[in-house]
């Protein structure tokens, strides 16, 4: 099916709607799992939840998009029960807990009664994805609730082992991957990308995540770096802090340059995922642009800096 793009007034791909790509309104997939208006939901989703991720994935194949904003919409849901709100739970961790139980009994019963599980479910089963997967990515979503410091970085990593990693894994499997590379051979570049981007989402979040009681720059790194935190619920913005967030940039880097390598493994989506690239790295940036001031400006690319970003991504995968 050809589809044809336009560029709306922000810069964006406007994209045709779910029931253009896929089927009538109402009916399900061949999998005879999700409906239209499944899919729709988890767009929604994301297009509220997140202007770098929905920019990027304007330029994926319009037939993965909605498979990728179903993957996006599973994760958004676990990690709004966790920092938004739990409604109708006694708690965020039943509200959790709530949520792996449902994805579980979707994978064994080949159903579900949310909308954003019957569009997973049909999208896992589609492109092969397993669903053992995303078992860690429901353990870091408890972290969350009851680990608050990471005294290491390696510690850090673990943590994103489930909060990340399980994202770039499932899109590599959504994309494919071109021969003669194998699925093997590009997954460490995916995980390599998912904890560079959520290194991004990190450094830039700190005063925020600090206000949620929350603090994802390694103790022994503040501690090296004279910074404390007294400093951080201070929100000072000294040497120290610059020289702390310059060290944790450029562990940054050495993700983004070895995911760079990897993307055209990819089988479509590479414009999407070098682009995705490009805008998160480019969050680092901005904070310098913003005199490292992590506590009451937050870093971000406008609709024209994400424009050239894209045309970027296309001459690097051309």
């Amino acid at each position: 099916m050809e589809v044809n793009y336009r560029f709306n007034q922000d810069g964006n791909v406007q994209t045709p709607s779910i029931n253009q790509l896929y089927l009538p309104s109402g009916e399900r997939t061949s999998q005879g799992i999700a409906s239209a208006e499944d899919y729709a939901v988890c767009r929604q989703i994301m297009r509220n939840a997140s202007k770098n991720y929905s920019s990027a994935s304007n330029y994926l194949p319009a037939d993965k998009l909605a498979h990728v904003e179903a993957l996006y919409a599973l994760m958004r849901v676990g990690d709004d029960r966790v920092d938004v709100t739990h409604d109708g739970f006694q708690s965020a961790m039943e509200a959790i807990d709530d949520w792996e139980h449902e994805y579980w009994k979707a994978f064994e019963s080949g159903d579900s009664s949310h909308p954003v599980l019957r569009a997973y479910l049909d999208t896992s089963l589609k492109f092969g994805i397993p669903s053992e997967t995303m078992a860690a990515y429901f353990r870091a979503m408890r972290e969350d609730l009851t680990i608050t410091r990471f005294p290491t970085f390696d510690e850090l990593l673990h943590y994103m082992d489930g909060s990340a990693i399980p994202v770039g894994r499932a899109m590599t499997y959504i994309l494919g991957v071109n021969l003669p590379h194998t699925l093997e051979k590009a997954l460490p570049g995916a995980d390599s990308l998912s904890v560079a981007m959520q290194l991004s989402n990190f450094w830039r979040d700190i005063g925020e995540d600090r206000r949620l009681g929350r603090i994802y720059l390694p103790l022994e790194d503040m501690q090296f770096f004279r910074y404390t935190e007294e400093d951080l619920a201070a929100q000072r913005i000294n040497n120290n802090l610059v020289h702390l967030l310059e060290f944790e940039f450029e562990r940054t880097e050495t993700y983004y340059a070895a995911a760079r390598q990897s993307v055209q493994m990819l089988a479509s989506g590479q414009v999407a995922v070098m682009s995705a690239l490009e805008i998160y790295r480019a969050i680092l940036q901005d904070v310098r642009n913003n005199r490292y001031n992590v506590f009451t400006r937050r870093a971000g690319t406008g609709a024209l800096k994400k424009l050239s970003l894209v045309a970027r991504a296309f001459w690097l995968v051309r």
